[in-house]
């Protein structure tokens, strides 16, 4: 048995042992650390990355505190995930606190160019309505089934992300490489981003930076029920409006 395993099976951590059975200590071969995560690294097995998990849940706790703090004050949280193994996982979770997410591709601008952006989310909502209403059956056949495979377009690319009004608060990632191009946009956009990352990620971009195998769905499952978690509890933690009375005459 490897130092790692005994480690991480004493810990007296909660997260460090939930971590662990969750996979989250895999990392990469050691050819493709990226240097920004060195401190992450326990050490290596079979030149396999061993992730130190003490580390990671102190991380993990900071994500968390975050998060918590954006439930409170009912801000909101892009989730971004387009590889195989984060999409359904992503979308799942956005979905269960109502919020935006990508879960099949990027859109270059989908942050930077917004005005653009609204003109297809705007073309989406203008379809539907013609659904409900039977406006579309003033069309021929051939031009409703052109009609239903742009909705279907419409749908992959921005489903997701119809009730993101403004800017979001924050931005989630799975993998911040494989997501660069969005997380370079929030960064110019100034919107803070919480990433999942591997042993080959760069991570120095990131404000939030758990540092796990982002390549295992029970891993991505793990940190994404986390931040689910965290957020449904700042919420509940959310100050009570305060109803208006009315001036005694």
């Amino acid at each position: 048995m490897d130092n790692t395993v005994v480690v991480n099976k004493k810990s007296d951590n909660p997260l460090v042992r939930e971590m662990f059975e969750a996979g989250a200590h895999f990392g990469y071969s050691k050819s493709r650390r990226h240097p920004s995560v060195e401190t992450f690294i326990f050490g290596y097995k079979n030149k396999v990355a061993i992730l130190n998990l003490e580390k990671g849940a102190e991380s993990l706790s900071k994500i968390l505190d975050f998060v918590s703090d954006l439930g409170q004050n009912g801000k909101q949280i892009l989730f971004v995930g387009n590889k195989a193994e984060a999409k359904q996982v992503v979308k799942a979770g956005a979905l269960s606190i109502n919020m935006p997410y990508v879960a099949e591709r990027w859109i270059g601008g989908a942050l930077t160019n917004t005005s653009e952006i609204k003109k297809r989310l705007n073309r989406l909502e203008e379809i539907k309505a013609d659904e409900e209403n039977g406006a579309l059956q003033k069309y021929t056949k051939k031009e409703r089934n052109l009609i239903a495979k742009e909705k279907e377009d419409l749908e992959r690319n921005f489903g997701g992300i119809t009730g993101l009004k403004k800017l979001p608060d924050a931005m989630l990632v799975i993998d911040s490489d494989a997501e660069v191009i969005a997380m370079n946009e929030a960064i110019k956009m100034h919107i803070p981003v919480i990433g999942l990352a591997n042993s080959d990620c760069n991570i120095s971009n990131l404000n939030y930076a758990l540092v796990g195998n982002d390549a295992s769905v029970r891993s991505i499952e793990y940190f994404i029920s986390k931040v689910v978690e965290a957020y449904k509890e700042g919420k509940k933690n959310a100050p009570k409006a305060t109803p208006e009375t009315n001036p005694v005459a």
